[in-house]
């Protein structure tokens, strides 16, 4: 029997808080065949031999000062810094999880959400399948995320397949970041955490090559960045991975990261979703960083319980901050949201 989350949409919910296609309120699905995205109904761009041909020789952009570009990205960074320095959720971690978890948070334009990713480039393990392969695959029913996204997959009977991973991340983040009420540090360490009275507060921040550097060079202070919730995605451990499980190992506010066991697909996917959960006060843990604090299996190349756990850790988030969310039933989801694999018979509890 599969592992479900029943929920129920709320009759006195606005329609305008969440996406009308959100998946995670489960959009049935009316077709079984592959997704196929909208077409523009606009005409198409067509060549003709009659046109004048442009003249790249002559081409010429607008002049600017070189002290304007500047200006413009050093404004609008540090403007973000000013905003972003006490904020609803940091999310530690810009993986599939990760981004995920922001992507859903990102629904509800009154949460301001700042992800702080140490590589330049966001996106963690999700740019490439196994083995440096292109190919993505995701297992029922976490394809019903990838239809909300509109993004294109080859289908079989329990699984689907993106035919080159980059689509998912690439889509992902386009969607995410054009949100107003999100910001994307990349190129930024989360070195420590803020605790205050046994909560986790928010995270001690610097820039990634700076953190990769302290033995060499003298004393570099960091910055800080407050939150009502930190979610940490970090990842399985790693040169910098599971960062944020080993550092509450190393305060004393867990007891151990016994670390992932070895690889089980059918095992790992479930156990992810059924274990991210707020680990201490202020801090919910999301993604493979939850295999190493509770010693669940690998999952290797599959990437749906990512999606999941990252959009069930959104919804823990919204119910630390009192906000309506799928976890309390203040935000209730309709038809049932498949969880878990077939063959298991608990339902999932936050």
């Amino acid at each position: 029997m599969a592992t479900t989350l029943t929920l129920y949409l709320s009759a006195n919910l606005k329609s305008s808080f969440l996406d009308t296609k959100s998946s995670f309120h489960g959009t049935p699905i009316t077709t079984t065949t592959r997704f196929t995205p909208i077409k523009s109904t606009s005409p198409a761009i067509s060549m003709s031999l009659t046109q004048p041909s442009c003249d790249f020789q002559s081409f010429k952009f607008q002049p600017i000062k070189e002290s304007i570009v500047s200006r413009e990205m050093t404004r609008r960074y540090m403007t973000d810094m000013v905003t972003y320095a006490d904020t609803d959720v940091v999310i530690v971690g810009a993986g599939s999880a990760g981004l995920s978890c922001a992507y859903e948070l990102s629904k509800n334009p009154s949460v301001r959400v700042a992800i702080i990713e140490q590589s330049v480039s966001p996106g963690g393990g999700a740019w490439l399948g196994g083995q440096l392969f292109s190919a993505m695959i995701v297992r029922k029913p976490a394809h019903r995320f990838l239809d909300e996204l509109e993004i294109e997959y080859d289908e079989a009977d329990n699984y689907v397949v993106i035919k080159h991973a980059a689509l998912f991340t690439s889509t992902i983040m386009s969607k995410l970041l054009a949100r107003p009420n999100v910001k994307l540090f990349n190129a930024v360490a989360a070195e420590d955490l803020i605790v205050k009275g046994g909560r986790v507060s928010g995270v001690v921040t610097n820039w990634a090559l700076v953190s990769m550097n302290h033995d060499t060079q003298s004393c570099m202070d960091p910055n800080v960045m407050e939150a009502k919730v930190v979610v940490s995605s970090c990842g399985h451990d790693g040169p910098f991975g599971a960062t944020g499980v080993k550092r509450l190992k190393s305060i004393g506010m867990i007891d151990s990261v016994p670390g992932m066991k070895a690889l089980d697909m059918n095992a790992a996917e479930d156990a992810i979703v059924r274990l991210t959960r707020e680990i201490v006060p202020g801090m919910i843990v999301t993604g493979m960083e939850v295999a190493e604090i509770d010693g669940a299996p690998r999952m290797g190349p599959t990437f749906g319980a990512m999606m999941i756990s990252g959009q069930k850790a959104a919804h823990l988030a919204l119910k630390a901050l009192g906000q309506p969310n799928a976890i309390d039933g203040t935000l209730s989801l309709q038809p049932e949201l498949v969880l878990a694999a077939a063959e298991a018979g608990d339902i999932v509890d936050a």
